[in-house]
């Protein structure tokens, strides 16, 4: 929101001044905020919303046609016809972007925790059903992700804003493994919040080595299965 200036009223030995205080200036009157200037203001900011999505959702398409290293900020102005300044008011880099995608991801993954740890389920059950979602997912649009894990937007030491989203996900999951060791499906031998770092370590290394891995012969659906069973036997009580 555009800031609103704040009239001053003037101070003398700790009081308001009685006249400005009353509004009984000579010649000028108490003014109230006319309906238009809100309305004015609600539209620009409806406005430079609509913008950043455009830009947002132009940015995807192209990522997702040409891939990271050939989608330039000069070909996401020119289809939107907006200047680059325009752009960079809203995100510094085409990285940034990104990082809004990695967001969704992040927000995703929260969402699924979530759900699993309002199932009545196994932790096996629950992490394999959550881990393949993802991976399904993030399989579905290979072009797009392949472009979040070269510009490093869902990693947390390349992009500081993501730490925060880490580690709300890395919470929930610890939850979920925290049921497991009281169902002594999982052992007590870790610190649980060891044990949902490494998983979810385990699960980032592999999605980013088969973004890269063009000529894999393995799906990434069965390479985080693997990740989830290897995981699991480690954890055993």
């Amino acid at each position: 929101m555009m800031p609103v200036k704040n009239v001053r009223n003037a101070v003398r030995g700790g009081t308001v001044s009685h006249a400005r205080a009353q509004g009984s200036f000579p010649g000028r009157s108490s003014r109230k905020a006319r309906p238009e200037a809100s309305e004015d203001l609600g539209l620009r900011e409806r406005k430079k919303a609509r913008l950043r999505q455009q830009i947002i959702d132009t940015s995807i398409r192209l990522f997702r046609r040409r891939g990271y290293e050939r989608t330039r900020i000069e070909d996401i102005v020119q289809i939107l016809e907006i200047s680059q300044p325009t752009f960079f008011r809203y995100f510094p880099s085409k990285d940034a972007v990104l990082r809004e995608v990695g967001r969704r991801g992040f927000h995703c993954m929260k969402e699924r925790l979530e759900t699993e740890l309002s199932n009545n389920a196994t932790t096996a059950e629950r992490l394999t059903r959550m881990y393949e979602g993802m991976a399904g997912e993030v399989e579905s649009d290979r072009p797009l992700w392949r472009a979040v894990v070269l510009s490093g937007a869902m990693d947390p030491v390349r992009s500081p804003e993501m730490r925060r989203a880490e580690e709300v996900a890395c919470a929930l999951l610890t939850e979920i493994l925290k049921e497991g060791q009281r169902c002594g499906e999982v052992s007590k031998k870790f610190p649980l919040t060891h044990l949902a770092q490494f998983m979810e370590g385990l699960y980032r290394t592999i999605v980013r080595g088969w973004a890269v891995d063009l000529g894999g012969q393995h799906s990434l659906k069965e390479r985080v299965c693997s990740a989830v069973d290897f995981f699991l036997e480690g954890a055993k009580p």
